[in-house]
Protein backbone atom coordinates (compact mmCIF):
# COMPACT_ATOMS: atom_id res chain seq x y z
CA UNK A 1 0.00 0.00 0.00
CA UNK A 2 1.25 3.75 -0.65
CA UNK A 3 1.23 5.87 2.10
CA UNK A 4 0.06 9.21 2.09
CA UNK A 5 3.32 11.05 1.90
CA UNK A 6 4.82 14.84 2.13
CA UNK A 7 3.37 15.30 -1.45
CA UNK A 8 -0.09 14.49 -1.18
CA UNK A 9 -0.29 15.88 2.21
CA UNK A 10 0.84 19.26 0.64
CA UNK A 11 -1.43 18.65 -1.80
CA UNK A 12 -4.57 17.51 -0.30
CA UNK A 13 -3.86 20.96 2.07
CA UNK A 14 -3.45 23.33 -0.18
CA UNK A 15 -6.53 22.21 -2.32
CA UNK A 16 -8.49 22.13 1.24
CA UNK A 17 -7.38 25.57 2.00
CA UNK A 18 -8.69 27.19 -1.62
CA UNK A 19 -12.48 25.83 -1.18
CA UNK A 20 -12.96 25.38 2.73
CA UNK A 21 -11.97 28.74 4.37
CA UNK A 22 -13.75 29.57 5.90
CA UNK A 23 -16.44 27.26 6.68
CA UNK A 24 -18.56 26.56 9.27
CA UNK A 25 -19.05 22.76 11.36
CA UNK A 26 -22.25 21.28 11.25
CA UNK A 27 -21.74 17.72 11.65
CA UNK A 28 -19.12 15.72 13.15
CA UNK A 29 -19.08 11.58 12.76
CA UNK A 30 -16.72 9.35 14.30
CA UNK A 31 -16.97 6.09 12.02
CA UNK A 32 -14.72 3.89 13.98
CA UNK A 33 -11.18 3.77 16.47
CA UNK A 34 -9.21 6.11 13.70
CA UNK A 35 -11.60 7.45 11.51
CA UNK A 36 -13.44 11.29 11.52
CA UNK A 37 -15.92 13.11 9.60
CA UNK A 38 -16.16 17.08 9.29
CA UNK A 39 -19.13 17.75 7.35
CA UNK A 40 -18.62 21.71 6.90
CA UNK A 41 -20.30 24.59 4.89
CA UNK A 42 -19.45 27.86 3.29
CA UNK A 43 -21.16 30.06 1.09
CA UNK A 44 -20.67 28.23 -1.78
CA UNK A 45 -20.62 24.58 -0.61
CA UNK A 46 -21.59 22.15 1.43
CA UNK A 47 -19.19 18.55 1.80
CA UNK A 48 -17.74 15.89 4.31
CA UNK A 49 -13.70 15.96 5.23
CA UNK A 50 -12.20 12.93 6.41
CA UNK A 51 -9.50 13.14 9.07
CA UNK A 52 -7.86 9.26 9.76
CA UNK A 53 -5.18 8.11 12.20
CA UNK A 54 -4.63 4.83 11.30
CA UNK A 55 -1.77 2.75 11.50
CA UNK A 56 -1.35 1.74 7.85
CA UNK A 57 -4.17 4.61 6.51
CA UNK A 58 -3.91 7.70 8.09
CA UNK A 59 -4.66 10.62 5.47
CA UNK A 60 -6.67 13.97 4.97
CA UNK A 61 -8.81 14.64 2.62
CA UNK A 62 -12.67 15.59 1.31
CA UNK A 63 -14.42 12.64 0.82
CA UNK A 64 -18.15 11.59 0.41
CA UNK A 65 -20.65 10.99 3.66
CA UNK A 66 -20.04 8.72 5.81
CA UNK A 67 -22.83 5.85 6.37
CA UNK A 68 -25.48 6.04 9.16
CA UNK A 69 -23.78 5.31 13.11
CA UNK A 70 -24.99 3.97 16.01
CA UNK A 71 -22.03 3.41 17.86
CA UNK A 72 -20.51 6.35 20.53
CA UNK A 73 -16.89 6.91 20.29
CA UNK A 74 -15.33 9.00 23.34
CA UNK A 75 -13.21 10.97 21.04
CA UNK A 76 -15.85 11.70 18.59
CA UNK A 77 -18.10 12.84 21.77
CA UNK A 78 -15.09 15.10 22.60
CA UNK A 79 -15.29 16.57 19.19
CA UNK A 80 -18.67 17.35 19.21
CA UNK A 81 -17.78 20.62 21.21
CA UNK A 82 -16.77 22.20 18.15
CA UNK A 83 -19.87 22.20 16.06
CA UNK A 84 -21.26 25.36 15.05
CA UNK A 85 -17.70 26.95 15.49
CA UNK A 86 -15.89 28.28 12.39
CA UNK A 87 -12.68 26.68 10.52
CA UNK A 88 -10.81 29.75 10.33
CA UNK A 89 -7.40 28.62 9.63
CA UNK A 90 -5.79 25.13 8.33
CA UNK A 91 -1.81 25.68 9.54
CA UNK A 92 0.86 23.63 8.00
CA UNK A 93 3.75 24.91 10.42
CA UNK A 94 6.63 23.01 9.58
CA UNK A 95 6.20 22.50 5.42
CA UNK A 96 8.33 19.51 5.57
CA UNK A 97 6.23 17.24 8.61
CA UNK A 98 2.96 15.95 8.05
CA UNK A 99 1.70 17.65 10.80
CA UNK A 100 -1.13 19.84 10.17
CA UNK A 101 -3.47 21.68 12.79
CA UNK A 102 -6.99 22.72 12.10
CA UNK A 103 -8.34 26.23 13.90
CA UNK A 104 -11.59 27.13 15.13
CA UNK A 105 -13.67 30.39 16.21
CA UNK A 106 -16.55 31.13 16.73
CA UNK A 107 -16.80 33.61 13.78
CA UNK A 108 -14.14 33.85 10.76
CA UNK A 109 -12.20 36.87 12.27
CA UNK A 110 -13.01 35.62 15.56
CA UNK A 111 -10.45 34.36 18.56
CA UNK A 112 -9.22 30.73 18.18
CA UNK A 113 -11.11 28.27 20.98
CA UNK A 114 -9.69 25.25 19.76
CA UNK A 115 -6.82 23.48 17.88
CA UNK A 116 -7.27 20.02 16.09
CA UNK A 117 -4.10 18.79 15.14
CA UNK A 118 -3.52 15.76 12.85
CA UNK A 119 -0.11 13.70 12.88
CA UNK A 120 0.81 11.45 9.68
CA UNK A 121 3.30 9.62 11.01
CA UNK A 122 3.05 5.92 9.86
CA UNK A 123 2.26 3.36 13.29
CA UNK A 124 2.67 6.73 15.18
CA UNK A 125 -0.47 8.33 13.61
CA UNK A 126 -2.06 10.39 15.82
CA UNK A 127 -5.14 13.82 16.53
CA UNK A 128 -5.06 15.90 19.30
CA UNK A 129 -7.94 18.01 20.55
CA UNK A 130 -6.18 20.88 22.51
CA UNK A 131 -7.38 24.49 23.70
CA UNK A 132 -5.73 27.85 22.73
CA UNK A 133 -2.82 27.48 25.01
CA UNK A 134 -2.02 23.78 23.92
CA UNK A 135 -3.52 21.80 26.41
CA UNK A 136 -4.45 18.34 25.34
CA UNK A 137 -8.21 17.83 25.83
CA UNK A 138 -9.02 14.44 24.02
CA UNK A 139 -6.24 12.77 21.83
CA UNK A 140 -7.22 9.92 19.21
CA UNK A 141 -5.10 7.30 21.24
CA UNK A 142 -3.01 8.34 24.71
CA UNK A 143 0.34 7.52 24.82
CA UNK A 144 1.68 7.28 28.15
CA UNK A 145 5.19 7.57 29.32
CA UNK A 146 5.66 4.14 30.09
CA UNK A 147 4.90 3.76 26.39
CA UNK A 148 7.29 7.27 25.31
CA UNK A 149 9.20 8.90 27.91
CA UNK A 150 10.22 11.54 24.89
CA UNK A 151 6.78 12.25 23.90
CA UNK A 152 3.54 11.23 25.82
CA UNK A 153 0.46 12.19 24.54
CA UNK A 154 -2.61 12.36 27.18
CA UNK A 155 -5.05 14.59 28.38
CA UNK A 156 -4.14 17.41 30.72
CA UNK A 157 -1.01 17.94 29.78
CA UNK A 158 0.67 20.29 27.12
CA UNK A 159 0.68 19.45 23.34
CA UNK A 160 4.14 18.80 22.06
CA UNK A 161 4.90 18.86 18.29
CA UNK A 162 6.80 15.55 16.72
CA UNK A 163 10.59 15.92 17.02
CA UNK A 164 12.06 16.82 13.76
CA UNK A 165 13.39 15.03 11.49
CA UNK A 166 17.46 15.12 10.85
CA UNK A 167 17.29 14.75 7.34
CA UNK A 168 18.24 17.54 4.45
CA UNK A 169 15.91 19.96 3.67
CA UNK A 170 14.99 20.36 0.38
CA UNK A 171 15.72 23.56 -1.78
CA UNK A 172 14.65 24.52 -5.00
CA UNK A 173 17.74 26.65 -5.55
CA UNK A 174 20.22 23.97 -5.03
CA UNK A 175 22.67 23.49 -7.74
CA UNK A 176 22.72 20.27 -9.96
CA UNK A 177 26.54 19.68 -8.82
CA UNK A 178 25.54 20.39 -5.15
CA UNK A 179 22.50 17.79 -5.48
CA UNK A 180 24.80 15.17 -7.15
CA UNK A 181 27.91 15.65 -4.31
CA UNK A 182 25.35 15.14 -1.51
CA UNK A 183 23.49 11.82 -3.03
CA UNK A 184 27.66 10.40 -4.09
CA UNK A 185 28.60 10.65 -0.55
CA UNK A 186 27.61 6.76 -0.20
CA UNK A 187 27.70 4.45 -2.83
CA UNK A 188 24.04 2.50 -3.10
CA UNK A 189 20.99 2.55 -5.76
CA UNK A 190 20.04 6.22 -6.43
CA UNK A 191 16.35 5.82 -4.99
CA UNK A 192 17.86 4.62 -1.73
CA UNK A 193 20.32 7.42 -1.10
CA UNK A 194 17.41 10.16 -2.36
CA UNK A 195 15.24 8.68 0.19
CA UNK A 196 17.71 8.52 3.17
CA UNK A 197 19.43 12.26 2.09
CA UNK A 198 16.78 14.99 1.96
CA UNK A 199 13.30 15.22 3.84
CA UNK A 200 10.22 14.81 2.01
CA UNK A 201 10.90 12.10 -0.42
CA UNK A 202 8.97 8.71 -0.30
CA UNK A 203 9.15 5.32 -2.20
CA UNK A 204 6.33 6.38 -3.97
CA UNK A 205 7.75 9.36 -5.53
CA UNK A 206 11.01 7.55 -6.63
CA UNK A 207 8.98 4.79 -7.79
CA UNK A 208 6.98 7.61 -9.73
CA UNK A 209 10.34 9.44 -10.97
CA UNK A 210 12.07 5.53 -12.16
CA UNK A 211 8.96 4.97 -14.11
CA UNK A 212 8.54 8.19 -15.73
CA UNK A 213 12.14 8.38 -16.44
CA UNK A 214 12.86 4.85 -17.31
CA UNK A 215 15.82 4.24 -14.52
CA UNK A 216 15.41 1.50 -12.19
CA UNK A 217 15.25 2.83 -8.50
CA UNK A 218 17.77 -0.02 -7.42
CA UNK A 219 20.64 1.56 -10.21
CA UNK A 220 23.84 2.20 -8.40
CA UNK A 221 24.23 5.59 -8.51
CA UNK A 222 28.08 5.12 -9.49
CA UNK A 223 26.83 4.27 -12.83
CA UNK A 224 24.59 6.90 -13.28
CA UNK A 225 25.58 8.72 -16.56
CA UNK A 226 25.33 12.09 -17.43
CA UNK A 227 22.19 11.99 -18.79
CA UNK A 228 20.63 9.91 -16.39
CA UNK A 229 22.07 12.94 -13.97
CA UNK A 230 20.13 15.64 -15.81
CA UNK A 231 16.66 13.77 -15.86
CA UNK A 232 16.81 12.71 -12.39
CA UNK A 233 17.44 16.35 -11.41
CA UNK A 234 14.75 17.81 -13.60
CA UNK A 235 12.34 15.05 -11.55
CA UNK A 236 13.48 16.47 -8.55
CA UNK A 237 13.39 20.31 -9.44
CA UNK A 238 9.47 19.66 -11.40
CA UNK A 239 8.43 18.40 -7.59
CA UNK A 240 9.98 21.22 -5.45
CA UNK A 241 8.64 23.32 -8.39
CA UNK A 242 4.98 21.45 -7.57
CA UNK A 243 5.52 21.82 -3.60
CA UNK A 244 6.38 25.93 -4.35
CA UNK A 245 3.44 27.07 -6.08
CA UNK A 246 0.96 24.22 -5.06
CA UNK A 247 0.60 22.98 -8.86
CA UNK A 248 -0.02 19.01 -8.91
CA UNK A 249 -0.88 16.63 -11.53
CA UNK A 250 -2.96 13.89 -9.94
CA UNK A 251 -2.54 10.44 -11.99
CA UNK A 252 -3.46 6.86 -11.30
CA UNK A 253 -0.40 4.57 -11.69
CA UNK A 254 -0.15 0.74 -11.82
CA UNK A 255 1.46 0.64 -8.23
CA UNK A 256 -1.22 3.59 -6.65
CA UNK A 257 -1.34 6.99 -7.78
CA UNK A 258 1.27 9.73 -8.29
CA UNK A 259 0.97 13.92 -7.85
CA UNK A 260 3.83 15.00 -10.28
CA UNK A 261 2.37 13.08 -13.14
CA UNK A 262 2.11 14.07 -16.64
CA UNK A 263 -1.01 14.29 -19.34
CA UNK A 264 -4.19 15.48 -17.74
CA UNK A 265 -4.78 15.95 -14.13
CA UNK A 266 -7.28 13.81 -12.58
CA UNK A 267 -9.91 15.16 -9.42
CA UNK A 268 -7.22 15.39 -6.41
CA UNK A 269 -9.81 14.71 -3.91
CA UNK A 270 -12.00 11.86 -5.32
CA UNK A 271 -8.28 10.23 -6.60
CA UNK A 272 -7.15 9.94 -2.42
CA UNK A 273 -10.71 9.13 -1.15
CA UNK A 274 -10.79 5.87 -3.74
CA UNK A 275 -7.67 4.86 -3.14
CA UNK A 276 -7.60 4.95 0.57
CA UNK A 277 -11.33 3.49 0.54
CA UNK A 278 -9.98 0.31 -1.34
CA UNK A 279 -7.49 -0.62 1.24
CA UNK A 280 -10.14 0.26 4.32
CA UNK A 281 -12.43 -2.41 2.40
CA UNK A 282 -9.64 -4.74 2.24
CA UNK A 283 -9.29 -4.30 5.56
CA UNK A 284 -12.41 -4.97 6.45
CA UNK A 285 -12.73 -7.88 4.36
CA UNK A 286 -10.10 -9.94 5.57
CA UNK A 287 -10.69 -9.10 9.34
CA UNK A 288 -14.81 -10.57 8.74
CA UNK A 289 -13.90 -13.23 6.07
CA UNK A 290 -11.47 -15.19 8.18
CA UNK A 291 -13.29 -15.81 11.57
CA UNK A 292 -16.52 -15.91 9.83
CA UNK A 293 -14.45 -18.86 7.76
CA UNK A 294 -13.48 -20.44 10.62
CA UNK A 295 -16.83 -20.58 12.60
CA UNK A 296 -18.60 -21.99 9.48
CA UNK A 297 -15.45 -24.79 9.49
CA UNK A 298 -15.89 -25.66 13.14
CA UNK A 299 -19.92 -25.94 12.52
CA UNK A 300 -19.35 -28.06 9.65
CA UNK A 301 -16.75 -30.20 11.69
CA UNK A 302 -18.90 -30.28 14.80
CA UNK A 303 -21.97 -31.95 12.37
CA UNK A 304 -20.12 -34.11 10.72
CA UNK A 305 -19.12 -35.75 13.98
CA UNK A 306 -22.89 -35.79 15.11
CA UNK A 307 -23.62 -37.11 11.67
CA UNK A 308 -21.12 -40.19 12.56
CA UNK A 309 -22.29 -40.66 15.58
CA UNK A 310 -25.95 -41.32 14.52
CA UNK A 311 -25.01 -43.62 11.42
CA UNK A 312 -23.00 -46.00 14.19
CA UNK A 313 -26.23 -45.84 16.29
CA UNK A 314 -28.44 -46.21 13.79
CA UNK A 315 -26.22 -49.03 12.92
CA UNK A 316 -26.32 -50.84 16.10
CA UNK A 317 -30.15 -50.28 16.18
CA UNK A 318 -30.46 -52.46 13.08
CA UNK A 319 -29.59 -55.42 14.84
CA UNK A 320 -33.15 -55.49 16.53
CA UNK A 321 -34.18 -57.97 13.56
CA UNK A 322 -31.52 -60.25 14.75
CA UNK A 323 -32.61 -59.90 18.67
CA UNK A 324 -35.97 -60.98 17.48
CA UNK A 325 -34.87 -64.06 15.66
CA UNK A 326 -32.82 -65.39 18.65
CA UNK A 327 -35.89 -64.29 21.14
CA UNK A 328 -38.14 -66.72 18.39
CA UNK A 329 -35.96 -69.66 18.80
CA UNK A 330 -35.78 -69.35 22.41
CA UNK A 331 -39.09 -69.20 22.73
CA UNK A 332 -39.59 -71.86 20.60
CA UNK A 333 -36.88 -74.71 23.34
CA UNK A 334 -37.71 -72.86 26.30
CA UNK A 335 -38.41 -76.26 27.71
CA UNK A 336 -34.61 -77.01 27.66
CA UNK A 337 -32.64 -76.69 31.30
CA UNK A 338 -29.63 -73.70 30.56
CA UNK A 339 -28.86 -71.50 33.50
CA UNK A 340 -25.19 -71.14 34.57
CA UNK A 341 -24.43 -71.40 30.47
CA UNK A 342 -22.91 -68.45 28.85
CA UNK A 343 -24.18 -69.26 24.78
CA UNK A 344 -26.90 -71.55 23.21
CA UNK A 345 -26.61 -73.38 19.50
CA UNK A 346 -30.20 -73.97 17.95
CA UNK A 347 -30.84 -74.55 14.60
CA UNK A 348 -32.22 -71.65 11.92
CA UNK A 349 -35.84 -71.82 11.64
CA UNK A 350 -35.63 -71.23 8.02
CA UNK A 351 -31.95 -72.74 6.91
CA UNK A 352 -31.46 -75.29 9.88
CA UNK A 353 -28.01 -73.86 9.97
CA UNK A 354 -26.62 -73.68 13.70
CA UNK A 355 -27.25 -70.01 15.81
CA UNK A 356 -24.96 -69.55 18.81
CA UNK A 357 -26.82 -67.15 20.70
CA UNK A 358 -25.64 -65.48 23.56
CA UNK A 359 -27.14 -66.11 27.24
CA UNK A 360 -27.75 -64.58 30.35
CA UNK A 361 -26.14 -67.38 32.40
CA UNK A 362 -28.45 -66.16 35.69
CA UNK A 363 -32.07 -66.32 33.72
CA UNK A 364 -33.98 -69.11 31.60
CA UNK A 365 -34.16 -69.59 28.20
CA UNK A 366 -37.56 -67.78 28.75
CA UNK A 367 -35.99 -64.82 30.55
CA UNK A 368 -33.25 -64.15 27.77
CA UNK A 369 -36.09 -64.15 25.39
CA UNK A 370 -37.66 -61.39 26.71
CA UNK A 371 -34.67 -59.50 27.35
CA UNK A 372 -34.18 -59.64 23.63
CA UNK A 373 -37.54 -58.75 22.63
CA UNK A 374 -36.85 -55.65 24.90
CA UNK A 375 -33.75 -54.92 22.67
CA UNK A 376 -35.70 -55.20 19.51
CA UNK A 377 -38.40 -52.77 20.79
CA UNK A 378 -35.78 -50.42 22.06
CA UNK A 379 -33.93 -50.71 18.26
CA UNK A 380 -37.28 -50.25 16.89
CA UNK A 381 -37.79 -46.82 19.14
CA UNK A 382 -34.29 -45.91 18.53
CA UNK A 383 -34.37 -46.15 14.79
CA UNK A 384 -37.73 -44.13 14.57
CA UNK A 385 -36.15 -41.28 16.60
CA UNK A 386 -32.60 -41.66 15.22
CA UNK A 387 -33.52 -41.35 11.55
CA UNK A 388 -35.06 -37.40 11.52
CA UNK A 389 -31.94 -36.66 13.45
CA UNK A 390 -29.60 -37.90 10.90
CA UNK A 391 -31.85 -35.92 8.09
CA UNK A 392 -31.53 -32.67 10.01
CA UNK A 393 -27.69 -33.01 10.50
CA UNK A 394 -27.54 -33.89 6.86
CA UNK A 395 -29.17 -30.81 5.93
CA UNK A 396 -27.16 -28.98 8.26
CA UNK A 397 -23.76 -30.75 6.52
CA UNK A 398 -25.45 -29.53 2.99
CA UNK A 399 -26.08 -26.36 3.94
CA UNK A 400 -22.89 -25.10 5.55
CA UNK A 401 -21.09 -26.56 3.02
CA UNK A 402 -22.46 -24.55 0.55
CA UNK A 403 -21.69 -21.50 2.53
CA UNK A 404 -18.11 -22.62 2.68
CA UNK A 405 -17.89 -22.66 -0.69
CA UNK A 406 -18.71 -19.19 -1.01
CA UNK A 407 -16.26 -18.12 1.62
CA UNK A 408 -13.57 -20.11 0.21
CA UNK A 409 -14.24 -18.38 -3.43
CA UNK A 410 -14.31 -15.05 -1.53
CA UNK A 411 -10.71 -15.36 -0.81
CA UNK A 412 -9.55 -11.96 -1.85
CA UNK A 413 -11.54 -8.77 -2.17
CA UNK A 414 -11.86 -7.58 -5.39
CA UNK A 415 -14.54 -4.86 -5.35
CA UNK A 416 -17.82 -3.57 -2.57
CA UNK A 417 -19.91 -6.48 -3.37
CA UNK A 418 -17.48 -9.12 -2.16
CA UNK A 419 -17.96 -7.18 0.96
CA UNK A 420 -21.70 -7.17 0.38
CA UNK A 421 -21.91 -10.53 -0.19
CA UNK A 422 -19.48 -11.19 3.55
CA UNK A 423 -22.23 -9.24 5.02
CA UNK A 424 -25.32 -11.01 3.68
CA UNK A 425 -23.62 -14.09 4.17
CA UNK A 426 -23.43 -13.25 8.42
CA UNK A 427 -26.65 -12.31 8.47
CA UNK A 428 -28.28 -15.42 6.32
CA UNK A 429 -26.48 -17.20 9.37
CA UNK A 430 -27.78 -15.44 11.99
CA UNK A 431 -31.14 -15.82 10.38
CA UNK A 432 -30.49 -19.49 10.77
CA UNK A 433 -29.43 -19.84 14.44
CA UNK A 434 -25.36 -20.32 13.49
CA UNK A 435 -24.43 -16.64 14.50
CA UNK A 436 -25.52 -14.33 17.32
CA UNK A 437 -28.08 -11.40 15.86
CA UNK A 438 -26.25 -8.57 14.70
CA UNK A 439 -26.20 -5.20 16.56
CA UNK A 440 -29.49 -3.02 14.80
CA UNK A 441 -28.18 -1.58 11.67
CA UNK A 442 -29.74 -1.37 8.05
CA UNK A 443 -29.88 -4.62 6.24
CA UNK A 444 -27.03 -4.91 3.70
CA UNK A 445 -27.68 -4.15 -0.05
CA UNK A 446 -27.82 -6.81 -2.07
CA UNK A 447 -24.78 -7.20 -4.43
CA UNK A 448 -25.87 -7.46 -8.33
CA UNK A 449 -25.70 -10.98 -9.31
CA UNK A 450 -22.51 -12.04 -11.20
CA UNK A 451 -22.97 -11.51 -14.95
CA UNK A 452 -21.18 -13.15 -18.01
CA UNK A 453 -21.81 -13.91 -21.36
CA UNK A 454 -21.50 -16.83 -24.15
CA UNK A 455 -19.54 -16.23 -26.82
CA UNK A 456 -23.34 -15.79 -29.10
CA UNK A 457 -23.84 -12.90 -26.39
CA UNK A 458 -26.25 -14.75 -24.31
CA UNK A 459 -26.47 -13.17 -20.79
CA UNK A 460 -25.63 -15.62 -18.06
CA UNK A 461 -26.43 -14.65 -13.97
CA UNK A 462 -24.42 -16.57 -11.26
CA UNK A 463 -25.70 -16.16 -7.78
CA UNK A 464 -23.23 -15.10 -4.96
CA UNK A 465 -24.78 -16.39 -1.88
CA UNK A 466 -27.40 -18.83 -0.84
CA UNK A 467 -29.95 -16.00 -0.37
CA UNK A 468 -28.78 -14.93 -3.65
CA UNK A 469 -29.35 -18.30 -5.31
CA UNK A 470 -32.80 -17.77 -3.87
CA UNK A 471 -33.44 -14.75 -5.49
CA UNK A 472 -31.86 -15.65 -8.56
CA UNK A 473 -33.96 -18.67 -8.87
CA UNK A 474 -37.30 -18.00 -7.62
CA UNK A 475 -37.48 -13.89 -8.16
CA UNK A 476 -35.59 -13.33 -11.63
CA UNK A 477 -35.51 -16.63 -13.99
CA UNK A 478 -38.61 -16.76 -16.55
CA UNK A 479 -39.93 -19.70 -17.61
CA UNK A 480 -37.92 -19.65 -21.36
CA UNK A 481 -34.67 -19.92 -19.17
CA UNK A 482 -32.24 -22.50 -18.12
CA UNK A 483 -31.61 -23.20 -14.34
CA UNK A 484 -27.80 -25.32 -13.81
CA UNK A 485 -26.38 -26.42 -10.89
CA UNK A 486 -23.22 -29.14 -10.18
CA UNK A 487 -24.94 -32.22 -9.55
CA UNK A 488 -25.09 -32.93 -5.74
CA UNK A 489 -22.28 -30.63 -5.19
CA UNK A 490 -22.56 -27.14 -3.44
CA UNK A 491 -22.42 -24.41 -6.08
CA UNK A 492 -24.05 -21.53 -7.12
CA UNK A 493 -27.08 -21.70 -9.12
CA UNK A 494 -26.68 -20.22 -12.81
CA UNK A 495 -29.40 -18.68 -15.11
CA UNK A 496 -28.98 -19.14 -18.99
CA UNK A 497 -30.72 -15.96 -19.65
CA UNK A 498 -33.02 -16.49 -23.11
CA UNK A 499 -35.31 -14.29 -24.76
CA UNK A 500 -38.58 -15.73 -25.62
CA UNK A 501 -38.65 -18.28 -28.08
CA UNK A 502 -34.88 -18.41 -28.36
CA UNK A 503 -32.73 -21.80 -28.83
CA UNK A 504 -29.21 -21.95 -27.34
CA UNK A 505 -26.58 -23.47 -29.32
CA UNK A 506 -24.86 -26.41 -27.55
CA UNK A 507 -21.72 -23.96 -26.91
CA UNK A 508 -24.24 -21.91 -24.78
CA UNK A 509 -25.27 -24.64 -22.59
CA UNK A 510 -21.84 -26.50 -22.45
CA UNK A 511 -20.08 -22.64 -20.98
CA UNK A 512 -23.27 -21.89 -18.92
CA UNK A 513 -22.59 -25.93 -17.27
CA UNK A 514 -19.33 -24.93 -17.03
CA UNK A 515 -19.44 -21.61 -14.87
CA UNK A 516 -22.09 -23.95 -12.41
CA UNK A 517 -19.37 -26.51 -12.21
CA UNK A 518 -16.60 -23.55 -11.69
CA UNK A 519 -18.55 -21.37 -9.34
CA UNK A 520 -19.08 -24.94 -7.40
CA UNK A 521 -16.92 -26.90 -4.92
CA UNK A 522 -15.70 -28.81 -7.92
CA UNK A 523 -13.80 -26.25 -9.65
CA UNK A 524 -10.43 -27.91 -9.76
CA UNK A 525 -11.80 -30.77 -11.52
CA UNK A 526 -11.25 -32.34 -14.95
CA UNK A 527 -15.22 -32.92 -15.22
CA UNK A 528 -17.72 -31.89 -13.28
CA UNK A 529 -21.62 -33.67 -13.92
CA UNK A 530 -24.01 -30.55 -13.80
CA UNK A 531 -27.55 -30.84 -14.02
CA UNK A 532 -30.28 -28.82 -16.55
CA UNK A 533 -34.08 -27.70 -15.77
CA UNK A 534 -36.34 -25.15 -16.74
CA UNK A 535 -36.82 -23.06 -13.56
CA UNK A 536 -39.96 -24.11 -13.17
CA UNK A 537 -39.23 -27.47 -12.57
CA UNK A 538 -37.10 -25.90 -9.59
CA UNK A 539 -39.32 -25.89 -6.28
CA UNK A 540 -37.99 -24.84 -2.69
CA UNK A 541 -38.72 -27.41 0.18
CA UNK A 542 -40.48 -26.42 3.28
CA UNK A 543 -38.39 -24.99 5.76
CA UNK A 544 -35.12 -25.70 4.06
CA UNK A 545 -32.20 -23.59 4.53
CA UNK A 546 -31.59 -21.37 1.99
CA UNK A 547 -29.87 -21.95 -1.37
CA UNK A 548 -31.61 -25.57 -1.01
CA UNK A 549 -33.66 -26.35 -3.55
CA UNK A 550 -35.71 -29.56 -5.20
CA UNK A 551 -35.85 -30.34 -9.03
CA UNK A 552 -37.16 -32.61 -11.02
CA UNK A 553 -36.95 -33.36 -15.61
CA UNK A 554 -33.45 -32.79 -15.47
CA UNK A 555 -30.78 -33.82 -18.18
CA UNK A 556 -27.03 -34.10 -17.07
CA UNK A 557 -24.06 -32.63 -18.87
CA UNK A 558 -20.48 -32.62 -18.78
CA UNK A 559 -18.97 -29.33 -17.45
CA UNK A 560 -14.99 -29.11 -17.86
CA UNK A 561 -14.54 -25.92 -14.67
CA UNK A 562 -10.37 -26.31 -15.66
CA UNK A 563 -11.02 -25.78 -19.91
CA UNK A 564 -9.40 -23.13 -21.32
CA UNK A 565 -12.51 -21.73 -23.35
CA UNK A 566 -13.89 -21.01 -19.72
CA UNK A 567 -10.85 -18.13 -19.13
CA UNK A 568 -12.09 -14.87 -21.50
CA UNK A 569 -15.61 -15.50 -20.32
CA UNK A 570 -14.38 -14.99 -16.53
CA UNK A 571 -12.07 -12.19 -17.68
CA UNK A 572 -15.43 -10.13 -18.98
CA UNK A 573 -17.35 -10.94 -16.06
CA UNK A 574 -20.03 -7.80 -15.37
CA UNK A 575 -22.56 -6.85 -12.57
CA UNK A 576 -26.41 -7.56 -13.69
CA UNK A 577 -28.48 -4.49 -12.45
CA UNK A 578 -30.33 -6.63 -9.84
CA UNK A 579 -29.09 -7.84 -7.01
CA UNK A 580 -22.54 -19.82 -3.69
CA UNK A 581 -24.94 -21.83 -2.63
CA UNK A 582 -27.46 -24.78 -1.46
CA UNK A 583 -27.27 -28.44 -2.73
CA UNK A 584 -29.86 -29.16 -4.59
CA UNK A 585 -31.96 -31.99 -4.28
CA UNK A 586 -33.57 -34.37 -7.21
CA UNK A 587 -37.09 -35.38 -6.55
Amino acid sequence: MQPFDLTALRAVHADLCRRWLPARLETVVQTDLWTVHFCLRTLAERGWLTLCWHPQLARLHQGSPPPKQTELFQFGQSLQRLKGLALVAMVHRDPWERVVEWHWAPRPEGEVQWRLILEIMGKYSNVVLADPEGMIVACGHGVSERQSRVRPVQVGIPYDPPPALVATIPVLTESRQSWQERLSLIPGPWGSRLLKTYRGVSRSLIQAWSHTLGIPEDYPITDLSPQDWQRLYHGWQRWLTALEHSVFIPRRTPWGYTLVGTGDPEPLQSLIQDYYEQFRQQQIFASQRQPLLQKVQHLLEKRQQRQQEFERMLQESRQGEQYRRWADLLMAHAHQETLGRAEITLPDFASGDPVIIPLQPDKTLIGNAEQYYNHQRKSKRAQAHLRPLLETVQTEISYLSSVEVILQDLHTYRDEDDLETLRELREELASQGYLPPSPSRPAPTPPPFREFHTPSGIPIWVGRSNLHNDRLTFRHAQRQDWWFHAQEIPGSHVLLRLQPGQVPASEDLQIAADLAAYFSRARHSHQVPVVYTRPHHVHKPKGSPPGTVVYTHETVIWAAPTHPRLQPILASEKKSPQGKAGIPIKT
